[in-house]
């Protein structure tokens, strides 16, 4: 998926891209290092080389801050065209898994899902940030999938809206799970089973 601007443009000088990436950088890096607790704006400043002002012309604060290095990272996956609805599945949670794994997604999601608990606010951001815009390869794999004849089309709205919000739980859900809570391998073979669950169904045949 593209990648979105950290934060809306505010009036003033042009926004640097470049300062940009390495603020997010060095807040993913502070993270592994210091934890959510310790992590200041300050700090990180030191990290990217940029003024703690700058920080501030773009985030209100960490929370904001922390939220959008993590989306970065998610703004990564893609859906492949491997040419099933299976088989793209399979790759992009192959993807969403090899993210997980790496120790900045696991510090920065852990800590923005623990003070997301009592923070109505962060969670939005994280809803905003995160959760919607990665909705869209649920969008883009369905609409593959009716192309190819795999899915019939849906022609209620919210019926379809619900199912989105489904097959991205379910998914999502699983993964996280099982990466950073049981500590479990997300390899080839576990994949294969959880896509053919997810497609057919517990009472289906074998």
């Amino acid at each position: 998926m593209q990648s979105r601007s950290p934060a809306a443009a505010r009036p003033g000088r042009p926004r640097s891209a470049a300062a940009d990436a390495a603020i997010l950088a060095a807040t993913r890096e502070a993270l592994v290092e210091l934890g959510w607790s310790k992590l200041t704006l300050g700090d990180v400043a030191t990290r990217a080389g940029v003024a703690k002002t700058t920080l501030y012309r773009r985030w209100s604060g960490k929370n904001e801050l922390v939220v959008d290095a993590v989306a970065e990272l998610f703004d990564e996956l893609c859906l492949p065209d491997r040419g099933s609805l299976a088989a793209d599945i399979e790759g992009v949670v192959l993807q969403f898994a090899a993210i997980l794994a790496r120790p900045e997604a696991r510090s920065g999601l852990m800590a923005v899902v623990t003070e997301a608990t009592r923070d109505d606010a962060l969670r939005a951001r994280i809803r905003a940030s995160i959760v919607d815009r990665q909705k869209g390869l649920v969008l883009e794999g369905r609409s593959r999938a009716q192309q190819r004849g795999e899915l019939p089309p849906e022609t209620d709205p919210e019926e379809s809206a619900r199912t989105v919000d489904l097959i991205f739980d379910m998914v999502a859900g699983a993964v996280v799970h099982r990466t950073l809570v049981s500590g479990r391998p997300v390899d080839e073979e576990w994949v294969r089973g959880f896509t053919q669950i997810l497609l057919r169904g517990l009472a289906a045949p074998s």
